[in-house]
């Protein structure tokens, strides 16, 4: 028998949902994939107040996040509420529901790490036209190239480069807003950043993405090779997982010309399976040892419906 029961909310197990299972096989626990767009919120009396498929009568032990699914704001914020509530109810939720409302949305990133002190390219927020047209002409004038990115997005999906005033033209929002981020150099010919895995406030792994173009992600066929876990990138990896109080998380740092180290994003919800085929280290196996740390700290009332 089981010794207890875990939620892993994901709309797509996959690779990533194998491999938690598995781990969490290991250390006597049975797991179930959930979907958030399945569990809903229930005031009524005698009733647990958030119902999650196959978990009716108790909550589960924990609750292990690998996807949010997209949809309105008000079907986001639903996801998002129950995520809160498991976790006001006592319920480990990892990561929890504020951790990824500060890192899914890459305005309150960049502002989190500006207040933390943490080094982070020059980005700039605006819903005006006309505001992103003069900041992005103000900065390509200065020889200095543009990003563009959607607000909520991962691996890559959506950037767009400006390198030249003739590049105006094609600088478009995403639903209205425009985040608008200086592109950075690397410090080398070949285009490259290193992914910093962090969980429990200290950086495990690290790799090094070597992108095809000027992209760097994984999913858009980055070549990946391990990197060392010391320096720079520990201390700015872990500071930044720190600064938007995450359990554990993936930060993407990059190395200008200059030598210079700056944070450009912190996911809550990383991959890691290219880091895992490099690292030589089970990301699952340690995520789990974690979490289930975290689910036995944590004060559950333990609620069952009778």
């Amino acid at each position: 028998m089981p010794v207890g029961n875990i939620a892993i909310m994901t709309d797509d197990p996959g690779w990533h949902g194998a491999r938690l299972r598995a781990a969490f096989h290991q250390y006597g626990y049975a797991s179930n994939y959930i979907s958030l767009t399945d569990c809903l919120l229930v005031v009524e009396p005698e009733q647990l107040p958030v119902c999650v498929p196959g978990f009716e009568d108790k909550f589960p032990d924990g609750v292990f996040v690998r996807g949010v699914p997209g949809g309105s704001l008000d079907e986001v914020i639903l996801y998002l509420d129950v995520l809160h509530a498991l976790q006001h109810l006592g319920v480990m939720v990892y990561n929890d529901g504020r951790a990824i409302e500060r890192s899914v949305d890459k305005a309150m990133t960049s502002f989190l790490l500006r207040q933390a002190g943490i080094p982070t390219p020059a980005t700039w927020i605006v819903r005006c036209p006309m505001q992103a047209k003069e900041i992005a002409e103000r900065e390509l004038r200065a020889g200095h190239g543009v990003v563009t990115k959607p607000l909520f997005g991962s691996q890559g999906e959506g950037l767009q480069r400006l390198q030249s005033i003739e590049d105006l033209p094609q600088l478009t929002s995403s639903n209205g807003v425009y985040y608008m981020q200086r592109f950075v150099e690397s410090s080398d010919q070949s285009s490259h950043d290193w992914r910093v895995f962090v969980i429990r406030g200290k950086a495990v792994a690290a790799m090094r993405r070597y992108g095809s173009g000027w992209l760097n992600n994984v999913a858009q066929g980055a070549r990946c090779e391990v990197a060392a876990v010391s320096g720079h990138l520990s201390s700015l990896g872990e500071a930044a997982v720190n600064a938007l109080n995450m359990s554990y998380g993936g930060v993407d740092i990059i190395c200008n010309r200059q030598g210079e180290y700056s944070v450009l994003e912190v996911n809550s919800i990383p991959a890691w399976k290219g880091l895992q085929s490099v690292c030589g280290l089970n990301i699952g196996e340690l995520l789990a040892e974690d979490f289930l740390a975290h689910c036995r700290e944590s004060v559950s009332p333990a609620r069952v419906v009778s």
